[in-house]
């Protein structure tokens, strides 16, 4: 048995009824059995002498009921008294010959119990103010993770009333569980506030966890800036601390900067080598694992805390993602797919809102892609087992989830069915259900869940697809919608990892695949051509929708122009682009403009919501092009 299993089974002891020579008995005869004290090298009385002293300084470190769990430690006798080991010989006689008495840290068994005691005893002994501050926390998260964040906070604001300044590092779990306490109950301003405290007046430890939280929290929100700032102010108050390790290399992973934050990792890694005794054995095994692969470390960082079913889908796909392409039927649909759909009317776009769609593009034979039969009859047994809905129309989320994670019977039939991983119909639920997962969102979730699922649809289709490059499938055909959607959620995880000439790629294929162009992605792809001077594709590209009210290629040909020297075509273009889009001219000239309302009746062509959002999205691009908006301001005085 372990010491501390021994002192938790002295504890169990002193709390049966409370009573010192009752227990000191116990210990005498049991606490040597317990730890297998050797026989050989101690007589009977040396182990129970022993068994007795390490009884005693466990009881004089325990929380008594009987005394509102305040500890009573027994008085040392003096010479002449009976010895405390219950030897019966005097004191001057026995232990006192033996050098001092065995001690324990004073918090020990509260750190031991606390998370064990009931609730009644939890109250009883914050009522006598018994359990340690810096144990608070645990009491908190027990109260969180019983949903009365309420009660947790209040427990803890009290530590954090005072001068700041004197409080050491053993609070900064409170810290945390008090940030964790104002999350639940919606306190936004409040953390926020108590934390920019904290950084002003808080000791060093303090600061640097409550920059750690602040740079977490701008991490969330995608202020990258801010995290890194953030990030700076923690280390430079704990330069030595591994928190800011695992936090250096979530925000790079966040950004996608996979190759710097290995660096990073392998830098960490070898200063903590220097420094023994500072960094953990778990904070060296996750920088050893980012070495190879940071996102992979992230996820395995933050699997104790994650759904297990996204856990097992995970496991599932490192089993089968390396499966055999499987070979799918290219078939012509008949009757040619309608451009619309009924579902597809006045549906807002997943990238673009209501955009007239163009009617001007060459009309091809659309295809449908069909998989194997044994892939159909996977297929037809899955619909059986999942409960959620495909997307409706353009839209990325579940038209209804039927709460597919809280009863995910259907992971049992993946792991009984790898084949399913064949299956774009499949793919394309999975790839749904991530992303609308809460958790889903997470860079190194969407790195080991989302992106190995959509890559493997890509895949499948490239492979299926190679014979016919010039192919279409029809949004409006039901059946294509699956593979049309993995390949648009493919783009949107490029184009946040900055991976742009892959995302310009799969941009293309989308277009070349569907003409119509339901989602819009007409205008993404302009912005990327004209933020990489692909001036000749920019302008072909607006050439091909020459009817169109998106303000991307409406502009985005004027910019394109003018940056080949073709000034008098800009001009001309320019000219019929305010007579379809007024507005813009005026929201990309201003340096400063406010944000107009939102209109009630939703986005409209040439509105100034249109305007504005064109402006976000591209006026950094026309400021950088010598003279453009001088030469824009000229022609339209």
């Amino acid at each position: 048995m372990s010491l501390e299993q021994m002192i938790l089974a002295a504890v169990a002891e002193i709390f049966r009824d409370q009573n010192f020579s009752r227990f000191r008995t116990w210990a005498r005869e049991t606490i040597p059995e317990l730890l297998s004290l050797d026989d050989e090298q101690l007589t009977p009385a040396e182990r129970a002498r022993l068994g007795a002293l390490l009884g005693i300084a466990v009881w004089n470190v325990t929380p008594l009921p009987q005394y509102g769990y305040h500890p009573q430690p027994v008085t040392l006798p003096t010479s002449h008294q009976p010895c405390l080991c219950g030897s019966g010989r005097r004191f001057a006689d026995c232990c006192a010959n033996h050098g001092d008495l065995p001690v324990m840290p004073p918090d020990l068994i509260w750190d031991l119990i606390v998370d064990d005691l009931p609730e009644d005893a939890i109250q009883t002994a914050l009522h006598h103010h018994a359990i340690p501050d810096h144990l608070l926390a645990r009491v908190a998260t027990r109260w969180l993770e019983a949903n009365h964040p309420g009660r947790a906070a209040a427990l803890l604001e009290p530590l954090f009333s005072g001068a700041l300044d004197q409080l050491d590092e053993q609070l900064e779990s409170a810290l945390d569980v008090l940030c964790d306490a104002y999350d639940e109950l919606d306190y936004s301003k409040k953390k926020h506030q108590f934390l920019l405290r904290v950084t002003q007046d808080g000791s060093r430890i303090l600061k640097a966890a409550a920059w750690q939280r602040l740079s977490t929290i701008s991490i969330d929100t995608g202020e990258f800036s801010r995290a890194h700032a953030a990030f700076e102010q923690a280390l430079r108050h704990a330069p030595n601390n591994p928190a800011n390790a695992l936090l250096e290399i979530t925000l790079l992973a966040a950004q996608h900067h996979n190759d710097l934050a290995r660096e990073r990792a392998r830098f960490w890694q070898h200063k903590f080598r220097r420094i023994p005794l500072v960094a953990s054995e778990r904070v060296m095994t996750f920088l050893t694992h980012a070495i190879r692969d940071p996102q992979g470390a992230l996820a395995a960082t933050h699997a104790g805390a994650m759904d297990p079913v996204l856990l097992a889908l995970r496991d599932w796909l490192v089993e089968v993602i390396e499966r055999p392409l499987p070979e799918y039927t290219v078939e012509l649909h008949n009757p040619p797919a309608p451009l619309f759909t009924a579902t597809d009317q006045d549906i807002p776009l997943s990238l673009f809102q209501t955009a007239p769609l163009p009617l001007s593009n060459p009309t091809a034979a659309s295809m449908v892609l069909r998989p194997p039969p044994a892939i159909v009859q996977i297929e037809q047994q899955w619909v059986k087992q999942f409960a959620a809905s495909k997307p409706h129309a353009l839209h990325l989320r579940p038209l209804k989830d039927n709460d597919v994670w809280e009863h995910a019977h259907w992971i049992q039939f993946l792991i009984h069915h790898p084949a399913a991983i064949d299956s774009l119909d499949i793919l394309d639920d999975l790839a749904t259900i991530i992303y609308d997962h809460p958790e889903g969102g997470l860079p190194w979730l969407m790195q080991t869940l989302l992106r190995p699922v959509c890559e493997r649809a890509v895949a499948m289709m490239t492979f299926c697809l190679a014979a016919n490059p010039a192919m279409q499938l029809a949004w409006a055909i039901e059946t294509n919608r699956p593979a049309l959607r993995l390949l648009f959620r493919l783009y949107l995880i490029y184009a946040e990892e900055g991976r742009d000439d892959h995302a310009i790629l799969l941009l293309e294929r989308l277009l070349q695949l569907n003409p119509h162009d339901q989602h819009g992605v007409r205008a993404e792809l302009m912005n990327h051509y004209l933020r990489h001077h692909q001036n000749a594709k920019a302008i072909v590209l607006a050439q091909q929708f020459p009817q169109d009210s998106l303000a991307e290629l409406v502009y985005g040909e004027v910019l394109a122009l003018y940056r080949l020297g073709e000034h008098d075509q800009a001009a001309a273009v320019l000219t019929n682009a305010i007579e379809r889009l007024p507005r813009i001219p005026h929201f990309l000239l201003r340096k400063r403009i406010k944000r107009p309302l939102p209109n009630p009746s939703g986005f409209t062509p040439g509105s100034d919501d249109q305007a504005w959002l064109y402006r976000e999205a591209m006026r950094d691009v026309w400021v950088a092009e010598p003279g453009l908006l001088a030469w824009m301001k000229k022609l339209t005085a």
